[in-house]
């Protein structure tokens, strides 16, 4: 795993997107695709604004997984990751072959046939984040760090809702849904590329408890550091808690 840290987070999310570009463009010119797995939030904003105005990418070669959705929640709902990733990435790059999904349907139905779906071939590129609680994915501490299984439908904690709340997503804390379809840890693992933006003060407390503290399932996002292809990037103010020593290793 490397840092790299920014002064802020639109210089942030240009040089990620510009590495995250290149990297799709070569697994497109050595097999002919790339497969991405797609994250969602408002720590994505700049991220996904930047990648999609680059130019040289042959989307129609792209295959998009998705990362986490509500269970329950409508794709005409604000807070819709589905919704987020059809505006924010599909409809501005013409991606054609897409796994999304969908929250109203049999949750376990939907994992089995995306779960499916996504192991048929290796995931060239993995785009993540981090949350104010740790977690990777909809993975909350303690997260599941040995389950095989792609998909695995998981309760969210207090903490990952009340984010969700303070995002601005929804009105009151009890119409943030209390369950989602999230990727599991090792299934995140087993991309070949991760490139996990994290921007932002509110982010700064589970940085440093990823990144200062042990590998553990309490700080879920902390299992990045066995990935020997991860870029983590911050910002100073999500890197503002972070030990000296921890810093001196960003590039």
């Amino acid at each position: 795993m490397v840092i790299k840290l920014f002064n802020d987070k639109r210089e942030m999310a240009k040089v990620a997107a510009g590495l995250a570009a290149s990297d799709l463009r070569q697994a497109i010119q050595e097999q002919g695709k790339a497969r991405i797995i797609a994250a969602t939030g408002a720590a994505q904003f700049e991220f996904l604004e930047a990648l999609t105005s680059l130019p040289g990418i042959d989307w129609k070669r792209v295959e998009m997984f998705h990362l986490d959705e509500y269970v329950g929640l409508p794709a005409s709902h604000p807070a819709s990751f589905c919704r987020f990733l059809q505006e924010r990435l599909i409809q501005k790059t013409g991606i054609t072959k897409h796994f999304l999904l969908d929250g109203e349907q049999d949750p376990l139905k939907v994992i089995r046939r995306t779960g499916e779906a996504l192991r048929s071939a290796p995931v060239d590129v993995a785009f993540v984040g981090i949350g104010e609680n740790g977690h990777l994915a909809f993975n909350d501490p303690p997260a599941d760090f040995e389950t095989e299984e792609p998909y695995i439908v998981v309760a969210l904690d207090e903490a990952c809702r009340r984010q969700q709340l303070g995002e601005g997503w929804f009105s009151a804390l009890a119409d943030v849904p209390q369950g989602a379809i999230s990727m599991s840890i090792r299934q995140i693992l087993k991309a070949k590329k991760i490139h996990c933006i994290v921007p932002d003060a509110r982010k700064a407390k589970a940085v440093k408890a990823c990144f200062d503290g042990e590998i553990s399932p309490l700080a879920p996002a902390s299992i990045l550091r066995n990935h020997k292809d991860t870029i983590v990037y911050l910002d100073q103010h999500s890197a503002a808690l972070l030990n000296p020593a921890t810093l001196a290793s960003a590039s």
